[in-house]
C-alpha cells in the first residue's frame, strides 16, 4: 500500500538520517510548514519530496528522493505528481526544481514536462540545470 502525506515531527529523525543536506533545525521548520512529504510503502519509509519558495514566490522542489530498493517502479514520478498538485491547491501555476548535469535526474524531470531554464556553476561544484514546469 502507497502513502503519500505531509511529514510530521515524528519524521523528523528518519529524514535526518537519510537527508545529509539539510539541518536539523531547518528540517524541523519545513516540516511544520508543510514543505515535506513524504512516501511510505507497506508502512516503510520510502521516500521525500522536500520543497521551498524561490525568490518568495515560485515553488522550487530541492530534494526528491526514493531509497534504493523502490526505485525505478513509478514512486518519484508519483511525489512528483502529489507536489504539484497541492501546489496548483496552493493557488501556484508555476514550479522549479534543479539537478546536476552529471544526474539522470534531468532526464526524470523532462519526462515529467520539466523544460531546461538555464545553468551555473554552484561553488565550484558541477553544472547545476534550472527547470520550469507550468501546472
Amino acid at each position: 500500500m502507497i502513502k503519500i502525506r505531509y511529514a510530521d515531527l515524528s519524521d523528523k529523525e528518519i529524514l535526518l538520517n537519510n537527508d545529509s543536506h539539510i539541518k536539523e533545525n531547518v528540517c524541523e521548520e519545513s516540516i511544520k510548514n508543510n514543505r515535506i512529504i513524504v512516501l511510505i510503502i507497506d508502512g516503510s519509509f520510502a521516500g521525500w519530496l522536500r520543497w521551498n519558495l524561490f525568490w518568495d514566490e515560485i515553488p522550487f522542489m530541492n530534494m526528491l528522493y526514493v531509497l534504493e530498493e523502490y526505485r525505478g517502479k513509478g514512486y518519484g514520478a508519483q511525489l512528483v505528481e502529489f507536489w504539484e498538485n497541492e501546489m496548483i491547491k496552493l493557488g501556484y501555476d508555476k514550479v522549479m526544481t534543479s539537478s546536476q548535469a552529471n544526474e539522470f535526474a534531468q532526464h526524470f524531470y523532462r519526462k515529467l514536462g520539466y523544460q531546461d531554464a538555464g545553468s551555473f556553476f554552484p561553488f565550484c561544484n558541477d553544472l547545476e540545470i534550472i527547470f520550469t514546469k507550468e501546472i
